[in-house]
């Protein structure tokens, strides 16, 4: 049977394995920064900021101390605590709408997980004072619609539902260089 909630537990191993993703990716992210400047520190800066977090979370999943509640405070306040350039405040604002959403609650159903994206999406785009499109704010709005548009397809289990979202966001990521003007590289 296909499992339709996450709760503190899992979402703890899902976040730590999104880390270990985005630092193993680090480079090739580097290498797609191209707004304001292409600085190629993009992903450098992402890891930095999702690191200090995932340092908190896994010393509660070592302890064995997940509630709800909890996770999504180590989530948000370590992101924002490690947060490193531009990237890295809209990620750890994004962290920082998506557990607001989700802090109450003992599990995440997709109904939930719609919303906590849409609160991620506002959140993000709220901090950020001429948000630009063609960014890591447009991949998460991308995200963020699709996780609503199929949040009342009842054919979805939640694996189904996040895949088709990672989908939407790998479709709006390509074509986000089309949306910014490159700008060149000084020195």
């Amino acid at each position: 049977m296909a499992v339709n909630t996450i709760d503190a537990k899992m979402l703890a191993k899902m976040f730590l394995a999104g880390a270990k993703n985005l630092e193993s990716k680090k480079e090739w992210i580097n290498e797609l920064n191209v707004f304001p400047v292409p600085d190629g520190d993009t992903g450098t800066n992402m890891t930095l900021t999702i690191m200090s977090a995932a340092k908190d979370v896994a010393a509660m999943n070592a302890n064995n101390d997940l509630d709800m509640k909890s996770l999504a405070k180590a989530i948000s306040s370590g992101s924002l605590r490690g947060a490193r350039g531009n990237s890295g405040v809209i990620l750890s604002q994004l962290f920082r709408g998506f557990t607001k959403a989700i802090r109450d609650y003992d599990t995440i159903d997709i109904p939930l997980l719609a919303e906590a994206c849409e609160k991620a999406v506002e959140t993000a785009y709220k901090a950020v004072m001429k948000p630009k499109e063609g960014t890591i704010l447009t991949v998460a709005k991308g995200a963020a619609e699709k996780a609503l548009e199929l949040s009342c397809d009842d054919s979805y289990n939640m694996e189904q539902y996040i895949a088709a979202i990672i989908a939407e966001a790998e479709r709006v990521l390509a074509l986000t260089p089309e949306m910014l003007p490159v700008l060149k590289q000084a020195g």
